[in-house]
């Protein structure tokens, strides 16, 4: 059974797509009109009642929220989280993302307050190379992903002081799974 990824573009969904383009994870892409509402009515809302994107279908299963997306397909497809040490680690990384550095970017009081704490110590972490060790995880999908909207939401943002941060957000955005994933927005 094939994995069905639905969407809107701008949409968290880029998150998911981009992981599976990365690992070689065959899905079938369902862009969503969100200008007309298409995610607020059925079939969707059988997959999200919340009607968010994205979601992820994979037979029978159907999941939404990005993080818990990313983290089923490390671990069902992606061949990370092998144990659980990894897949706490793994969880770390999303959760911090997605809660974390999520919140400390798009709230422009916790943007003044937590942002540049946050990115010291990111600025640190990433001078290690991947954040899971050894090859590029659901952990740097998810973390990388929002630091590389900061110069497409974020452009008056001043990064040189974070050296690391910025040559993590040059290296994604030449990753070809990202410009081919982050293209289509």
């Amino acid at each position: 059974m094939a994995l069905t990824l639905f969407g809107g573009a701008r949409s968290r969904a880029s998150m998911p797509r981009w992981y599976m383009e990365e690992k070689g994870i065959p899905y079938n892409w369902q862009l969503l009109d969100m200008e007309a509402s298409e995610h607020r009515r059925e079939p969707f809302t059988s997959m999200n009642p919340f009607a968010k994107v994205p979601a992820l279908v994979d037979g029978e299963l159907k999941l939404f929220e990005s993080g818990a997306i990313l983290l089923y397909l490390a671990e069902s497809y992606g061949h990370e989280c092998q144990s659980p040490g990894e897949r706490a680690l793994a969880q770390q990384w999303v959760l911090f993302a997605n809660a974390t550095l999520a919140t400390a970017l798009f709230v422009p009081s916790n943007r003044e307050r937590e942002f540049p704490r946050l990115m010291e110590v990111l600025d640190r972490k990433l001078a290690d190379g991947p954040l899971m060790g050894g090859q590029w995880s659901v952990a740097d999908c998810a973390v990388n992903a929002y630091l590389a909207y900061l110069p497409i939401f974020f452009p008056q943002i001043d990064l040189s002081p974070f050296p690391q941060v910025q040559a993590t957000i040059a290296a994604t955005q030449q990753r070809p799974a990202y410009q081919l994933v982050m293209g289509q927005r």
